[in-house]
Formats: C-alpha cells, structure tokens, sequence
C-alpha cells in the first residue's frame, strides 16, 4: 500500500464515523452538553471539519470549504468566518448548533476536498515542508498525521457523548 492509499482509508474511517455518530440525533440531542459543561456533539462534529478544512486546504492551495462552498453562511453561526473552535468559551460552544444533516453535508464537502488532494499525493509529497513556524519545521506527513489524531480524538468524544444521552 502507498502511502496515499493508507491516508485516504484513515480519512475514510473518520467521515464513516462522522456519519454514524450523527445518525438518529436530534438538534436537542446534538446541542446537550454532557455534564452541562462538556462539548457537544454538534460542537465536536463542526470543530473536527474545521480543523480538517483549515489544516489540508492550505496545504494542498485551495480555498476553505467553509467559505468557498458558503457553509460559514449556511450555518449562519455567530463566529468569525475564519473561527475553528479553537479556545472556545463556554458561550461559544453553546453557539455552535445545527441540525445533523447539514453537519453532515460540511463534514462530507471537506472530506471530498480532502480525498481529492490525496489522490494526488505521491510518497516523496509528504517531506515536503508546509509550516517553518515550528521547529523542526513541519512536513506535509506531519500535518496530515496531526488532522487525522485531532480528527479521530473529536469523533470518537462525540460517539460518547451521543452514548451519554442514550
């Protein structure tokens, strides 16, 4: 297997999960806190595309999902355009809301962009240097390694806290 081939079915594993995470719920369902103060799934599952978005868009030199394709619009959320949830207050959690399908449709709008971008990636594509603001400075490889942990971390909190209500 190249290494293409195993980041698209690691990228694959976490849309499958996206989507049976969101099955069944509700808006009143995807909004509860766990605990009152935990993230909800909602959250989670708009966090986890925004980084997704933010983080492969770049690198691979398109625009953004979520304002290419208007969903900073479609969710019509009290947020910066550029906002991922990063930092969010309390406050800002609780803004985040909107029903599974549409989360679904965003999360499945930045998979696509992902998967094309890695269909055309060969082995040598993942040395290549995205970020020199770190040091070591960062590699393609890492970043993309990086998404998928944070994106893996995200959806499996929200199977959680979809089993918390259940």
């Amino acid at each position: 297997m190249k290494s293409n081939g195993l980041l698209l079915d690691t990228f694959g594993r976490i849309r499958e999960n996206v989507e049976s995470t969101l099955a069944g719920l509700d808006e009143a369902s995807l909004a509860r806190r766990p605990a009152g103060t935990g993230n909800s799934v909602a959250w989670l599952i708009w966090h986890l595309s925004r980084v997704e978005d933010a983080q492969v868009g770049p690198v691979a030199g398109l625009e953004q999902v979520w304002t290419s394709q208007d969903f900073v619009t479609r969710f019509g959320l009290p947020l910066r355009a550029r906002d991922t949830g990063y930092g969010h207050s309390t406050e800002q959690v609780d803004s985040v809301k909107a029903p599974a399908g549409l989360l679904l449709e965003y999360y499945d709008a930045v998979h696509r962009q992902t998967v094309g971008f890695l269909e055309t990636l060969s082995d040598d594509d993942l040395d290549r240097v995205v970020d020199e603001r770190w040091d070591p400075p960062v590699t393609l490889g890492v970043r993309l390694v990086s998404t998928i942990a944070d994106c893996l971390q995200h959806v499996g909190q929200a199977a959680y806290a979809k089993g918390l209500a259940a």
